[in-house]
């Protein structure tokens, strides 16, 4: 497996724009994006776990369960089209119509994605034109693919993409993506959208089980703020025109698949808990050696998502009472006395804590290992065999002047 660029466009048969269109007035950014395939694909995704659900995910919940088939996505930033009732409902459908009309394809082979502020109406007649413009631009090279992952971004910083590349049989397989994240992030679906391609034949039952699978260690895994938006979605497309032997089973065969998957989405949602608003470094947490893997879960993203321990990253504190904290109130169980605590960079690798008990450490390299862009604590609970990771970013003054004045 090898990692190439290309995002959306990397796999064979799909094409990619991103214009502005004038949705977000005072701005002249790209805000709307168009994802088109060749031929129909099978389809899966994963949606928000708010209770609150966004006008495009109960589209696009029922369009993938019922449809045979999808040919394209519209995204638009700017305007969620989240609490705007039975007319944001209705600004989908006519935002499918429109899309239908141009491309040909029909209207249940259209999904919808929205980003953006909550509680505002679309101004459809903005989104329509965007449609019109967007399908003769499409492009299959890694222009049209950049051009989407830009129109894409609200409070991003830069635009997210990953593809690899693997055989499957005798046939090479591609997988890209695009994503956008920044905040409103939170583990179980957090505001992020994700948008997969691939060229592999695979069924859609298991296209849904690899996805599946991915998202609970990728995108699951990242927490911002701890806020989980009304949007969030990921979804993977998947049109067969590397011509492999049908992925019908969970053979080895799936498992290249799989997997080839999880590094797209790993990397994918690494680039959001980097990028969160704000911040100033990457924040990985690594537990191991836990009785479970659950436990492990459970303790990663309690420490992840610690805003004292996010506080202290930031402040290059080498604070190891915030993490086991953070480990105390995650509800698992676990033998403090056997506890290993480590503070890992570029720069170097610190045991902070050595069977619960602070050791004799330098304040001063420990400083220096955390004053870095990525930072990992990694806690070794000498218990089992269980192993996570999370991901989030540390919290900043910034943070709060960004979500100051996010409308205004």
């Amino acid at each position: 497996m090898e990692y190439i660029e290309g995002g959306v466009c990397l796999a064979k048969g799909f094409k990619a724009a991103g214009l502005h269109v004038g949705i977000k007035p005072g701005t002249t950014k790209k805000d709307m994006a168009m994802i088109f395939s060749e031929k129909s694909c099978v389809a899966a995704g994963t949606f928000t776990s708010n209770l609150v659900k966004a006008a495009p995910v109960l589209w696009d919940r029922k369009t993938i369960d019922e449809s045979e088939g999808i040919r394209g996505i519209v995204i638009n930033s700017g305007i969620a089209n989240a609490c705007t009732g039975e007319t944001g409902l209705e600004y989908c459908k006519e935002s499918a119509k429109e899309f239908s009309k141009v491309s040909g394809a029909e209207v249940n082979e259209i999904l919808l994605a929205s980003t953006g502020v909550i509680g505002m109406q679309l101004p459809i007649l903005k989104i329509k034109e965007g449609i019109g413009k967007l399908y003769p631009v499409l492009s299959e090279d890694s222009n049209g693919a950049g051009d989407a992952a830009e129109a894409i971004m609200t409070t991003d910083t830069v635009p997210k993409q990953a593809g690899v590349k693997e055989f499957i049989g005798n046939k090479e397989i591609h997988i890209g993506g695009m994503c956008k994240g920044s905040g409103m992030i939170h583990i179980n679906m957090c505001t992020m959208l994700g948008f997969i391609t691939t060229d592999v034949n695979i069924t859609k039952e298991l296209l849904t089980k690899a996805l599946k699978s991915a998202v609970n260690d990728t995108f699951n895994m990242v927490s911002v703020d701890g806020d989980t938006s009304t949007n969030d979605s990921v979804i993977v497309l998947a049109n067969g025109m590397a011509e492999n032997d049908l992925i019908d089973k969970e053979d080895e065969n799936y498992e290249k698949f799989r997997y080839a998957l999880y590094k797209v989405c790993k990397a994918l949602a690494k680039k959001i808990a980097g990028d969160g608003e704000g911040a100033t470094k990457l924040f990985e947490v690594m537990v191991v050696n836990a009785k479970s893997k659950e436990d492990a879960v459970t303790l990663s993203k309690s420490i992840v998502s610690s805003n004292l321990t996010k506080c202290a990253i930031y402040g290059n504190d080498a604070n190891w009472g915030r993490v086991v904290c953070a480990m105390g109130y995650s509800g698992v169980e676990f033998d403090l006395n056997k506890l290993d605590v480590y503070f890992e960079s570029e720069s170097g690798k610190i045991k902070i804590v050595e069977k619960g008990v602070a050791t004799d450490y330098s304040e001063e390299e420990a400083t220096k290992i955390l004053d870095n862009k990525a930072v990992s604590v990694i806690c070794d609970l000498n218990e089992g065999e269980g192993m996570a990771t999370a991901w989030g970013c540390d919290l900043t003054h910034e943070y709060i002047s960004i979500n100051a004045d996010y409308r205004s």
